[in-house]
């Protein structure tokens, strides 16, 4: 049995500096798709000066962020001292844990001659044994996202959390939850099949596709019902489609998010911005830790 459709949105702009965003999660409709509470499309556009002053130091607490760059360089700082930049295809995640400063700057992929960039970043709830762990960060370039191949060149899945057959994310996950970029080429389908209760999301960022027989256009949001069944992906333009799969098991922990930070309490929110005030975050030292590693 095919999954139906529950509502589809065009999101909001949540525009920082430079760069237009659409915050597609949360929305009208939803505030989670399983543990994923906050999905922003930083849409593809063409840089021309390079951006020095990234998005601003912040703080985050008990949650992980995952930023994915399609296209483009992403470079991150933190107060723990991690530093790495990836590039075109590349993921930056953190678990912030008990508490984290970073900061992140975004530009044109030095390592190839295109100027356009385009990003995601998600934000994925913890559960509440762990959101006051130790803060944890990983970097991993395109080439070393898993990947599974479709056949007859069709296209592929990058597994980015979670695992589909027998391909595995690199990045922990500390529930049942999954996160793939579909590529279809022209012409090409994808079938997957979800257990009862999982709770799944579809993203286009750029181009319209037929999803369980129904059209949705560039940019859609789509989530859809808790029942087990499959989920069919067509691509019936002429040109190659990339889509975003996301989702999981639900977070039955009460969810309280107040700017940065998400955790079950409004007294763990409070704790969250005292711990911040009295500094215990830390800070980050730019200087010391771009000199840690040369790119």
């Amino acid at each position: 049995m095919k999954k139906k459709s529950s509502f589809s949105t065009q999101g909001q702009r949540a525009d920082i500096g430079e760069l237009e965003i659409y915050r597609m999660l949360p929305n009208r409709y939803a505030d989670a798709v399983g543990p994923f509470v906050f999905l922003d499309h930083i849409v593809p556009r063409i840089q021309t000066e390079i951006n020095k002053e990234g998005t601003g130091a912040h703080p985050h607490r008990g949650i992980a962020t995952l930023t994915y760059v399609l296209n483009g360089e992403d470079e991150h700082f933190d107060s723990a001292g991690n530093y790495a930049k990836v590039h075109s295809g590349g993921v930056q995640w953190m678990n912030a844990g008990n508490g984290i400063i970073h900061d992140e700057t975004l530009n044109h992929d030095a390592q190839t001659d295109s100027k356009l960039v385009h990003a995601f970043q998600f934000w994925i709830n913890l559960p509440a044994k762990i959101k006051l762990g130790k803060p944890a960060y990983l970097a991993i370039e395109g080439s070393e996202v898993p990947v599974k191949l479709l056949p007859e060149g069709s296209g592929w899945v990058k597994v980015m959390v979670g695992s589909f057959e027998e391909i595995h994310a690199t990045i922990p996950g500390y529930s049942e939850q999954f996160l793939y970029h579909v590529h279809l080429e022209p012409g090409a389908g994808f079938t997957t099949s979800f257990a009862d209760k999982i709770e799944v999301a579809v993203f286009l960022p750029a181009l319209p596709a037929l999803i369980n027989d129904e059209n949705f256009s560039a940019g859609d949001f789509i989530e859809f019902d808790r029942a087990a069944g499959e989920l069919e992906l067509k691509n019936e333009g002429h040109d190659p489609c990339d889509l975003l799969l996301f989702g999981g098991e639900a977070y039955l922990e009460p969810i309280v998010a107040q700017g940065p930070f998400v955790m079950n309490s409004l007294s763990e929110i409070a704790d969250a911005y005292k711990d911040l005030y009295a500094g215990r975050y830390g800070t980050i030292d730019y200087e010391q830790q771009r000199s840690k590693t040369e790119y």
